[in-house]
């Protein structure tokens, strides 16, 4: 699958070894900014989020990794290996990293956005990403290294590396609940209205760019989606779920909130 060009602007080592060549592919295209501030990590959390000394909780920028199990639920594959290989990164630096904020700060749990680099300046979360330890995700308005995370997810994708190893993407007739999924599917209608673009799919499934985040994307392209197969990703809703299931609606909406998060065919 191609990227859509819809931007307006246009250790476990041995297990999950990726070649030297393709990592340094990835690190070359997201390179540090020069005087980032050095913090102290007190502890890896899981895969994509760290805790401060300072007792900021951090979220890495364009990384979603597999969920540790938590209230008796059992963990998603990969995700330890992606915590271990994360404290493992950050080990290398002594316990400390680079810290390069988002142009949003914080999330709505109130966790500092921010992408991560090792003391010598390698993008953390394009190492994971290469590595098949995570999804790239990408939101508005933190696009700033999507670009080079895309390159690092698609060596692990071509490669069959880490959680590429087995199939991942879903159609939505397989949807059992909400949560981040990676979706395939036909788009049978294009819709826009004032609250931004609507892509209706088969078997109770929509994808949705909401007005506020519109101009990050070509609406013309989006439109012309119509009759396609595509690919999205990021946090489907269960609208039945809720209680906001009106007659005549998708039950499943999956928010696109940004370009990338949406391939389609050539």
């Amino acid at each position: 699958m191609a990227c859509i060009a819809l931007l307006k602007k246009a250790s476990l080592v041995g297990a999950f070894f990726v070649l030297g060549f393709q990592a340094s592919l990835a690190w070359a295209f997201c390179p540090a900014s020069k005087g980032l501030p050095e913090v102290k990590v007190q502890r890896v959390v899981d895969g994509d989020t760290l805790r401060l000394s300072d007792g900021r909780s951090v979220r890495l920028i364009g990384l979603n990794t597999p969920e540790l199990g938590r209230q008796g639920r059992s963990a998603e594959p990969f995700a330890e290996a992606a915590r271990l290989r994360l404290q493992a990164l950050v080990d290398q630096g002594a316990g400390r990293v680079l810290l390069q904020i988002g142009e949003q700060g914080k999330d709505h749990y109130g966790r500092t956005l921010a992408h991560t680099f090792g003391r010598d300046g390698r993008n953390l979360e394009a190492q994971l990403l290469s590595e098949g330890l995570g999804y790239l995700v990408a939101v508005a308005p933190n696009l700033a290294l999507v670009q080079c995370q895309q390159m690092a997810e698609r060596q692990a994708r071509e490669a069959r590396a880490g959680l590429w190893r087995r199939p991942v993407i879903k159609t939505p007739k397989q949807l059992k609940s909400g949560g981040f999924a990676l979706i395939q599917g036909r788009v049978e209608r294009a819709e826009r209205n004032r609250a931004g673009v609507w892509l209706e799919m088969a078997d109770g499934m929509v994808l949705h760019v909401a007005a506020r985040t519109l101009h990050y994307f070509d609406a013309s392209a989006l439109q012309a989606l119509e009759g396609r197969q595509v690919e999205a990703r990021g946090w489907v809703i269960d609208r039945a779920r809720r209680g906001g299931l009106r007659e005549g609606q998708s039950r499943w909406m999956l928010p696109l909130t940004a370009p990338a998060m949406l391939q389609a065919a050539p």
